[in-house]
């Protein structure tokens, strides 16, 4: 089965399946995103650990926030996404 018969069956019932596509896809660029603010700050700190070994608590304080941070937000786009992938399925 092809992509685009995949999108022509989703969109034969009024759109409701290409809508809970793009909420999964939705869910999808949440993880990417993440997977991707996450490697950047663990390469961020890790930068700033060998620059400054001294100061190794205080960037592993603040990464671990800013990551918290990072994976809150992308927690709350895969619930989102997932909501509207229930509501209208």
């Amino acid at each position: 089965m092809s992509f685009l018969q995949v999108l022509l069956q989703a969109a034969a019932d009024g759109g409701r399946g290409l809508a809970v596509m793009g909420a999964a896809a939705g869910a999808g660029l949440a993880a990417i995103g993440a997977g991707l603010g996450l490697g950047k700050i663990g390469s961020s700190a890790l930068e700033g650990v060998a620059r400054q070994p001294e100061a190794a608590n205080k960037i592993q304080t603040m990464m671990i926030i800013i990551a918290a941070l990072v994976e809150a937000v992308a927690l709350f786009a895969a619930v989102i996404c997932l909501l509207i992938s229930f509501k209208l399925a």
